[in-house]
């Protein structure tokens, strides 16, 4: 009879935390999925006025200044994706004040025409969210950091329509070698809501249609041959992104004048190349690339130095989807080059370079499955674990811990972008 009861009482307990998580993780999916919409169609928005008027990019200087006005005013000054990964690691809490600061501000950069994602929005947001929602359900310290996982998931679900791949990602980037397992249900359910949502609303799920070559020992050994590529492509990017930073900071230490600096900055090199394929997310040049085999020799030079300086200047948005231009463009010249047709390579590069610079090779994976179709699922994987082993300890997330070496099953906890101490 006891054992009956203790039964029954741990299969009460199970169904209250499965009730509860459900509920929650729906609620915040919801909310993700709404203001993602949202989200989305602004920036679609702006991107769609500066490109059919030329005069706007003239405004970048002044939008450089509106952007860390808009931080100043809503004091959110200094953060970002960095500081909703501290949360999950170690539950430093967040302002929901960056909530509209993000989605204001990378407003204007895309409408102005700095070089960003909308990814570091959505991580942004979609955390920030999470984290209230929990402390409105009066969550526990550990519960928080999983709510907050959960807003990531569902943000990344609703922007991009790829709800296993942002699922997967929100568990695996705050830590490379650890998967939060009791994040799992939280985060695939707050994804899959979001996703829902921005179907219904309207949102097309983002999807290439590229034409991947058969499996053969052959396309293998391209294929690894071009992620190996794109490895030290990542690692050249996330150079650029951090050294930018490190020297726009040392170079004007007011804000104000590092803003409108880099505004005229990028305004002269927009003048210089005489397009602004390298302006906003880039998104037609990826397109192109994947689909149609077309990319300039430099455009994935290019578009680091102009993503280098709209965000170390203080424009906001997020590195992911420039990590898409970069490996897509890289990809469809270097490709043909080692056998591989342009856009299969370009598929393969927007992937590998997306996984080096992330260090989320699983997460990498499911991406591709949902963005290119599970066909060529091999060729990806292996793309991704070649990707991983070669981009080393570098990241565009500097507060990423990367828990185990990459080539000895060995214990280090170590940064991004920082040496392990048996390494320095």
């Amino acid at each position: 009879m006891e054992t009956m009861r203790n039964t029954l009482r741990r299969a009460g307990i199970y169904l209250r935390v499965l009730g509860k998580w459900l509920a929650l993780s729906a609620v915040i999916g919801a909310l993700c999925g709404l203001l993602g919409t949202a989200f989305h169609v602004s920036v679609e928005y702006v991107t769609e006025l500066r490109l059919s008027n030329g005069w706007i990019i003239y405004t970048l200087p002044a939008a450089g200044l509106l952007a860390a006005a808009i931080y100043r005013l809503l004091k959110t000054e200094g953060q970002g994706t960095n500081d909703i990964i501290r949360e999950v690691q170690e539950g430093r809490g967040l302002s929901l004040q960056l909530v509209p600061a993000i989605f204001l501000a990378t407003g204007v950069t895309h409408l102005a025409g700095g070089s960003a994602g909308r990814e570091g929005a959505a991580l942004q947001m979609g955390g920030a969210l999470g984290y209230w929602a929990g402390r409105g359900a009066r969550l526990r310290d550990q519960e928080l950091r999983i709510a907050t996982q959960a807003g990531m998931a569902a943000f990344f679900s609703a922007l991009f329509g790829t709800p296993v791949a942002a699922a997967v990602f929100a568990l695996t980037v705050i830590s490379v070698g650890r998967f939060y397992h009791a994040a799992l249900l939280p985060c695939l359910t707050a994804s899959l809501a979001a996703y829902a949502i921005s179907l219904l609303l309207g949102v097309e799920p983002t999807r290439f249609a590229a034409a991947l070559p058969a499996f053969g020992a052959v396309t293998l050994l391209q294929t690894a041959a071009l992620a190996a590529l794109c490895a030290l492509v990542s690692v050249l990017f996330c150079a650029c992104m951090h050294q930018a930073e490190h020297w726009m900071q040392r170079l004007f230490k007011s804000s104000w004048l590092r803003a409108a600096v880099g505004g005229a900055l990028l305004l002269a090199l927009t003048l210089i190349v005489g397009n602004q394929d390298y302006n906003g997310a880039g998104m037609g040049v990826i397109r192109a690339a994947v689909e149609e085999g077309r990319a300039k020799p430099a455009a994935f030079l290019l578009k680091m130095l102009f993503t280098a300086v709209t965000l170390a200047c203080g424009f906001k948005g997020g590195e992911v989807v420039p990590s898409f231009f970069v490996g897509a463009a890289f990809g469809c010249v270097a490709g043909p080059l080692l056998g591989l047709p342009a856009g299969a390579a370009a598929a393969i590069g927007l992937i590998s370079v997306f996984c080096g610079a992330t260090n989320c090779p699983i997460a990498s994976t499911f991406l591709a499955a949902e963005l290119f179709g599970g066909e060529s699922l091999p060729l990806f994987a292996l793309a991704c674990a070649v990707s991983y082993v070669l981009s080393g300890y570098s990241g565009i997330y500097s507060s990423q811990r990367i828990l185990y070496d990459k080539l000895a099953a060995r214990y280090i906890d170590a940064r991004a972008n920082a040496y392990h101490q048996e390494e320095k």
